[in-house]
């Protein structure tokens, strides 16, 4: 009876994945990166082309969900090889030899809800199985607080492993981040 309960759930998950394409991210994908990373810029540090084209060629997981034409969301993430001056990538560096570290996700609104996030960590964990990395890094801001990004790394496994305070690098302005962090499951 159980498994029967969860097939339509599996169903339907399978069916809302299904309706994206998944690939890495290529230059003509830019300018609606761009786009999504300033429409959730609040959550996120700001993004223009230059820094966006530099990021590209560090060693680095960039993929985009595509929906038709649109991209309906991106997921850029670094190795620990990395020239980046995040604080927050920093902080994971100083304390894990061997991680991904999701600098960030951001999903279109018209598409959330649709399972675009969840199928671009899938393929993230993916990457990182394959390439022997144990585990997958990210921070979501408490304050201001980010509680749909909370909630959803809760559901996908992650734990806290640490906060800190960091200065917006246009504005100034203080936000608390939760460190957060993903072992992941080497099967066989």
């Amino acid at each position: 009876m159980l498994a029967g309960q969860l097939l339509p759930h599996l169903l339907f998950v399978s069916f809302v994945m299904s309706d994206f394409l998944f690939r890495k991210a290529v230059q003509s994908d830019f300018e609606a990166i761009l786009m999504l990373n300033e429409a959730s810029v609040h959550f996120l540090s700001p993004l223009d082309l230059a820094k966006l084209t530099r990021l590209s060629i560090e060693p680095v997981f960039f993929r985009v969900a595509m929906s038709g034409n649109a991209v309906a969301g991106f997921l850029l993430a670094f190795l620990p090889e990395a020239i980046y001056d995040s604080p927050n990538f920093l902080w994971f560096k100083a304390r894990y030899e061997n991680f991904v570290y999701v600098d960030r996700i951001v999903i279109s609104a018209e598409f959330r809800g649709r399972g675009v996030a969840k199928g671009l960590y899938t393929k993230l964990e993916r990457y990182a199985v394959s390439c022997g990395i144990p585990r997958i890094v990210c921070e979501i801001n408490v304050d201001p607080p980010n509680p749909v990004s909370l909630g959803f790394h809760e559901k996908e496994g992650f734990i806290e492993a640490g906060r800190q305070l960091i200065r917006e690098p246009t504005t100034g302005y203080p936000k608390i981040v939760s460190l957060q962090v993903k072992e992941l499951r080497r099967d066989g």
